[in-house]
């Protein structure tokens, strides 16, 4: 998920990748809590990452252990450096693709979605996407409804069928009880 939105449009687009978290023994390693859905591409040695001020961050090497990645990065060679860096949040240039066939999203890209319910040729409003939460299973989709309520919905092909940020639309099946104004 994109941790910054900038107004200004010269301003970088960018993704959170990580979080660095304690230093990992003597050499400068850090434990990171990673926030990617692609951690192998994205802690590959000589990755870039990018802190929100613009610092760089090369990755040296990394590897997984457990549920955390252990990475380092050029430049940080001991404890005291490594430890320097404990809360710092990592980001990277986002990468569209221009294949027709990729149903991948950012998860940007589908905040201020109106989100809508077909009834035969018809839709109905059934409020906007607001955020999106990572969860082990899916994405949650945040849907403000019109009354104001916030519903969360699994991101999932069979209630969330349809996607066209180019519209500006997201179409939703939700089963009942879901939404909390239907």
């Amino acid at each position: 998920m994109a941790e910054q939105h900038n107004a200004d449009p010269q301003q970088r687009e960018l993704l959170r990748v990580c979080r660095i978290g304690r230093a990992q023994g003597l050499k400068g390693e850090v434990n990171v809590r990673a926030f990617t859905d692609d951690p192998e591409e994205r802690f590959a040695p000589g990755s870039v990452l990018l802190t929100d001020d613009g610092r760089e961050f090369t990755v040296v090497r990394s590897r997984k252990f457990k549920e955390r990645w252990i990475v380092l990065f050029e430049g940080v060679t001991d404890r005291n450096a490594s430890e320097a860096l404990n809360g710092t949040m990592l980001y990277t240039e986002p990468v569209y693709s221009d294949d027709e066939d990729d149903d991948g999203f950012y998860a940007e890209e589908l905040i201020g979605l109106e989100a809508r319910i077909y009834d035969a040729d018809e839709y109905t409003v059934a409020g906007k996407v607001t955020d999106v939460a990572e969860s082990p299973a899916q994405w949650l989709l945040t849907i403000t409804e019109p009354s104001g309520a916030e519903s969360l919905v699994p991101f999932v092909e069979e209630i969330v069928p349809e996607v066209d940020p180019e519209e500006g639309y997201i179409v939703i099946d939700p089963p009942n009880g879901l939404l909390r104004d239907r």
